[in-house]
């Protein structure tokens, strides 16, 4: 299999105008009775204009014929009902990332549930117990699944949210498209899979390529972000204003500006910034990507309107949101397990065991497969656990990355305390459920193990999954 040259700058289509604007999209039905909020979704091919009129409308993959999928919202405590119709040519499967939820509501094929056939209908149900900032997408062949559209956002409100003018919902996405606006049929590319993962060369906010977002002087924004890229990093610097980071992967954090003026967010993960727009009417700034340093580009830019200031001076009101439901683990008590990931071009990987013998390096290529954790090879869904948790207990999980490129770790059915980077105390101690490990990195992190199951942690680069970086963590 040859790599297919899109023939597309992505800096050209991300020059294209369009407007980004807030996340209306509704699901087919939605109905609340007695604290249970439903909605129906289907998976079913689509189409839709990701860039200019110029351009042909793109063949999709879609959640009810939109990308990215309806925007389905409850408040925290209520019980979600979604029902599910598959109308794809192939199996599929929806997981509700981040969200802690009994094991066989989780969404992986084979180990917590069968997969949904073409024609099939699955019924998700569970109660919802943190507040935030969540995304839904498939775990059946995530790397193309997931690449030609299937995600879309969750959000869940606190009971008493913090005060602000708009809430806004932008749903990160980059794609791999060809001359004709095509999405490339290349998934899978040994090259993609064992180097960063398939990075597009077109990148939309809420399933368009946006050149403005208005905003008023005065007004305070909640701007909720959510990275669904297969394995594109962002890291956003707002220009003349000052974020401040109000939540994590959907967990509260202690309000803080952004380090270095930027918001990064690996694969999967997710910010609640607030952002006072203290510019002046008639003004216009720049958000620039710069997180590969060769690849800079504008994503979009803040047009000031030419209306009074909503306020002379930012809104006076508290930014901490109240804590969610996690137990604190217990530190001092902590049993800790060791965990390294390795392989991927360029490292030192020189064999690892995989499906129960021992391989080097040229036989996992062979097999599509790159990565390892802890020197296994996953090659499917249900495997032997790396780790068999008591449940009630506290563990400190101490990563390595001994590899090349950056890896977005996730860890389904809990969050964890991110207590510890390169050996170092964390400051802000934040609640995750993707932690980013940049190449040579390492992170400890804290959780109490409270969610009986078997339970998926692997990489969020959706090529490094398939490539065999992934685990069990059994809790019992």
């Amino acid at each position: 299999m040859t790599r297919q040259n899109s023939g597309l700058s992505r800096r050209g289509f991300l020059g294209v105008s369009a407007g980004a604007g807030l996340y209306t999209a509704l699901p087919q039905t939605v109905r609340a009775e007695a604290g249970v909020v439903e909605y129906r979704l289907t998976a079913v091919p689509g189409r839709a204009r990701l860039i200019s009129p110029e351009f042909p409308e793109t063949d999709l993959w879609t959640f009810s014929g939109i990308v990215p999928g309806p925007l389905l919202r409850l408040k925290q405590g209520a019980r979600l009902r979604v029902l599910i119709e598959n109308r794809l040519s192939e199996a599929t499967t929806v997981h509700w990332h981040g969200i802690r939820l009994p094991n066989n509501m989780d969404g992986v094929p084979h180990l917590t549930q069968a997969p949904i056939e073409p024609g099939q209908r699955f019924t998700y149900e569970f109660d919802v117990p943190d507040a935030g900032t969540y995304w839904y997408h498939p775990h059946l062949r995530s790397f193309e699944q997931v690449d030609r559209g299937l995600a879309g956002p969750l959000i869940v409100d606190e009971r008493e949210p913090i005060r602000v003018d708009r809430d806004i919902v932008w749903t990160l996405d980059d794609w791999r498209l060809n001359k004709q606006a095509q999405i490339t049929n290349d998934f899978g590319h040994p090259h993609d899979m064992s180097h960063a993962g398939r990075i597009g060369n077109t990148v939309t906010i809420n399933g368009v390529v946006p050149e403005t977002f208005a905003v008023r002087a005065g007004e305070r924004i909640r701007l909720r972000l959510i990275n669904v890229a297969n394995a594109r990093a962002f890291s956003l610097k707002f220009e003349g204003h000052k974020p401040t980071i109000v939540a994590l992967d959907g967990q509260p954090v202690t309000p803080h500006p952004a380090p270095g003026g930027r918001v990064t967010l690996g694969a999967a993960m997710r910010a609640d910034i607030v952002l006072d727009a203290e510019g002046k009417p008639g003004e216009s700034f720049q958000i620039v990507d710069d997180y590969y340093s060769e690849g800079a580009y504008r994503l979009v830019r803040l047009n000031y309107s030419d209306e009074r200031p909503l306020r002379e001076s930012p809104l006076d009101a508290p930014l901490a949101l109240a804590p969610n439901t996690m137990p604190e683990p217990d530190i001092e008590n902590a049993e800790k397990h060791f965990i390294t990931l390795e392989g991927g071009m360029m490292g030192s990987l020189k064999n690892a065991m995989m499906d129960g013998r021992k391989v080097d390096l040229r036989a996992m290529m062979h097999n599509g497969k790159a990565w390892t954790i802890n020197g296994v090879v996953a090659t499917g869904h249900v495997m032997e656990p790396m780790l068999t948790l008591k449940l009630g207990h506290t563990y400190i999980l101490d990563m390595r990355n001994h590899t090349r490129f950056a890896h977005p770790m996730h860890f389904h059915g809990h969050a964890f305390r991110v207590i510890a980077r390169n050996g170092l105390p964390n400051t802000h101690r934040e609640w995750l459920d993707t932690v980013l490990l940049e190449r040579s990195e390492g992170a400890e992190v804290a959780f109490v193990a409270d969610n009986p199951g078997d339970w998926m942690f692997h990489c969020h680069i959706l090529e490094h999954q398939m490539g065999g970086m992934m685990g069990i963590i059994r809790v019992v």
